[in-house]
């Protein structure tokens, strides 16, 4: 694949700005940058998703026609999405065949088509059951059908967005070594990862995009995640390194025995204990339990047996009760739930708290003092895209998370009407970080989990819910593994090993 010159805008800002790259075959070239830098854009444009306003793209020779999925299908691209497009309800065969035969056809070529799987997932390595149904199957299990869907279709050059983002050490092994398959079978590889570890491991060359240009291409031998990093943001960046708790304190919130509802998101039988001054993180495959025990925490979902105890008292069921008793949240989904984005950054950032004092009186909004509040918090954890006045929607992913993570670490004063009144608030009690750094570029996840870590050592107690395992591991002070709405048994961070945290990921081990 050749790409030349390709330029795309959206109003005044350039997504692409003249970008050329080449694809051989048998390479797996890795794509970076951070959050905005163009690769969404571009990959869409190599897919015939978007239409680039000028630049060519040609496969094998041939130019593609642009904006024309069918005609980059044909060409022999295909992409496997962070997010899987596949319906539980069917089996694996029924997923990989909607979508590649006429609707019109009076009959169906089952027999063929199994047939063809078999030979697609014995050449390179995917083995899965055809006849499973999808949402009976591993979190690995579906991205293999993601794939085996994409070579079904006579993929040559696949695009990898995110594909290790979810899942366990072990399976991301099984990955590669597919991958390895691939390419030494003459397929071209383009992969979109934020694990600049894995990055270097497994490509052949990187691509650095910054600001919409190309920036930097070079061999992945001989290059550090430093120097990638750099080339990324423009300077250096220095990673939160991994300290110890220098003081834990007393138990902040207990929970004893506690399960909630049923179906897959549900607790079952969950103890744990949050101690002031420490970091607990909670390592496992989304879907197991996290979002439950997220909610529970943050007043949204209630237990159906056992017990929760905050400052030693049964737990508040009310979150505007929890808030008020400085329980912050950083929600999973910091776009439906995190922020309203119609609403301007002033009236988000004191959304949780509007009815306390510092906000309002005898039931008026006290704009003043808010939008004041709101501009400090916005210097204060560095949020760029405007003023309080800005809807936040306009801010990127990486500033609308600091907005979030600044309106949860920021206590505020009865009264709020000065800078010494913003820096002499104290830490929350609890903070519980669902997913913190969650499609962030370097930059932005190394400013998040020094705040947290900052706010650790101020006092608080701190849950951290990640499916990032270098992440749980930098953070944690001690460890927790979920699977099935169980939790494994807490132990220091240094206690564990890859293997080991995989294991009970995956449902293998203690619980």
């Amino acid at each position: 694949m050749t790409v030349t010159g390709i330029t795309k805008r959206f109003g005044e800002l350039v997504a692409n700005d003249t970008i050329s790259l080449e694809l051989d075959k048998g390479e797996i070239l890795a794509l970076l940058g951070e959050n905005g830098a163009g690769k969404s854009t571009l990959v869409s444009i190599l897919f015939g998703h978007y239409t680039a306003d000028a630049g060519e793209i040609y496969v094998n020779g041939q130019l593609l026609p642009p904006g024309d999925p069918k005609a980059a299908l044909a060409a022999g691209i295909g992409m496997v999405h962070q997010h899987f497009t596949l319906a539980d309800n069917l089996s694996v065969l029924d997923n990989i065949r909607i979508g590649s035969e006429p609707l019109w056809q009076p009959f169906t070529r089952q027999r063929e088509a199994r047939d063809k799987l078999r030979a697609v997932a014995l050449q390179f390595g995917l083995t899965v059951e055809l006849d499973a149904r999808v949402g009976s199957l591993s979190v690995g299990e579906r991205q293999r059908v993601e794939i085996l869907k994409a070579l079904y279709r006579g993929a040559r050059i696949l695009i990898l967005d995110e594909p290790t983002a979810v899942l366990t050490p072990q399976e991301s092994e099984g990955l590669f070594e597919v991958l390895a398959q691939m390419v030494a079978q003459g397929l071209a590889i383009i992969f979109i990862s934020h694990k600049l570890g894995e990055v270097l491991r497994v490509s052949n060359r990187v691509a650095v995009l910054r600001a919409g240009k190309l920036v930097a291409q070079a061999k992945a031998q001989g290059t550090s995640q430093a120097q990638l990093a750099q080339w990324m943001v423009g300077h250096a960046i220095d990673a939160p390194v991994r300290r110890p708790a220098q003081s834990v304190g007393d138990a902040v919130c207990v929970l004893k025995s506690v399960s909630t509802g049923s179906g897959r998101e549900r607790l079952e039988q969950v103890s744990l204990t949050l101690k002031a001054g420490e970091i607990v993180a909670i390592a496992g495959v989304s879907g197991n339990g996290q979002v439950a025990l997220a909610e529970l925490l943050c007043g949204t979902r209630q237990a159906a047996s056992g017990e929760v105890l905050f400052l030693g008292k049964a737990m508040p069921q009310h979150p505007a009760e929890l808030v008020a008793l400085g329980v912050a949240r950083i929600p999973e989904d910091r776009h439906a739930v995190g922020v309203v984005g119609d609403l301007p950054v002033w009236e988000n950032a004191v959304s949780e708290r509007l009815r306390s004092p510092a906000f309002s009186r005898w039931g008026w909004v006290r704009r003043t003092q808010a939008r004041h509040y709101a501009k400090k918090v916005m210097e204060a954890f560095d949020v760029r895209g405007g003023g309080p006045m800005v809807a936040a929607r306009a801010l990127s992913g990486g500033n609308m998370q600091k907005l979030i993570l600044g309106r949860a670490l920021t206590q505020p004063a009865q009264t709020v009407v000065n800078s010494a009144a913003l820096q002499s608030h104290s830490v929350p009690r609890l903070i519980i970080a669902h997913q913190p750094t969650w499609g962030l570029d370097i930059g932005a996840v190394a400013y998040v989990q020094s705040q947290l870590i900052a706010a650790r050592d101020a006092g608080a107690a701190v849950l951290v819910i990640s499916d990032d395992l270098d992440e749980v591991l930098t953070l944690g002070d001690r460890v927790v593994v979920m699977h099935a709405g169980q939790l494994t048994d807490a132990k220091p961070a240094l206690d564990w090993s890859r293997e080991a945290i995989g294991l009970a990921m995956a449902g293998v081990g203690q619980h």
